[in-house]
């Protein structure tokens, strides 16, 4: 137990400086090690506790880099809608919504082969109401999923922010997100005081990470920064399509076997 423990927080404080670098992703990392801790249904609720210690946290180190009118459009949008995807999660398949957003993902490929002159012309100042569109269905798409940290990373790196105010804005925009989901998991009755003491060793961990990032930022150009960014997002998408191709072939094939049972009776 004491050696997971271990694992846990180093796992933890590598994957919340690859999830600044890279845009989110710090989960891929983290709940198989949680899995072998936790029992499944209670992984959400201590990984939730670090990545909102985790924003805290960046919060607090980078606070003068935070963007904030992408902040006050960004939030009052999502909040509503993190509560209607939390909601709705009873009626959706999420594994088809991934499908989708892995689609999505893959769509970035053009923009590893552009070059950085051209990915500087790209930069767009959004209107304030793609902003609130964006807030919107950030926070549907976490309400559902559970994490859509990639998902919409193109939006700020195509917003011509700074590394550090990447960093620091998403970090103010998915605070409120990650406190939303605690208070529901908490509701739904989906914790349990091991999952408690994990995730406070989490939150421990995702703190050393985040005063730590603020060292290792400065060695990445705001080029490779952005590049490093789509290849996650890339990679992230095949491994969903993967994933997410065979529960639904699982799935499918469970119904039709379903169908065929009760054709026969």
């Amino acid at each position: 137990m004491i050696l997971n423990l271990i694992l846990l927080f180093t796992g933890t404080i590598l994957a919340f400086w690859l999830s600044a670098i890279c845009g989110g992703g710090a989960s891929l990392i983290l709940i198989p090690i949680l899995n072998l801790l936790l029992p499944t249904s209670v992984v959400p609720f201590s990984l939730t506790i670090g990545t909102f210690t985790s924003s805290v946290s960046r919060i607090a180190v980078f606070k003068k880099h935070i963007n904030w009118k992408i902040f006050l459009w960004f939030v009052p949008f999502s909040i509503p809608s993190v509560l209607l995807g939390a909601f709705l999660i009873k009626y959706i398949n999420p594994t088809y919504l991934q499908f989708i957003i892995a689609l999505f993902l893959i769509g970035n490929i053009p923009q590893l082969f552009k070059s950085s002159k051209n990915d500087e012309n790209s930069s767009k100042m959004y209107p304030k109401s793609i902003l609130a569109i964006i807030g919107f269905f950030a926070g549907f798409f976490s309400g559902i999923t559970g994490a859509v940290g990639l998902l919409f990373n193109r939006f700020y790196l195509k917003y011509g922010l700074t590394k550090e105010e990447i960093v620091a804005t998403r970090a103010a925009n998915e605070v409120f997100l990650h406190l939303i989901k605690l208070i529901i998991y908490i509701s739904l009755g989906l914790y349990s005081k091991t999952a408690l003491y994990i995730g406070l060793s989490i939150s421990l961990a995702t703190i050393v990470s985040s005063i730590s990032v603020r060292y290792i930022l400065p060695l990445f150009s705001e080029n490779l920064f952005k590049k490093i960014g789509y290849i996650a997002m890339v990679i992230s998408g095949v491994s969903l399509l993967f994933t997410s191709y065979q529960e639904i072939i699982k799935q499918d094939k469970i119904i039709m076997l379903l169908d065929k049972i009760h054709f026969i009776i």
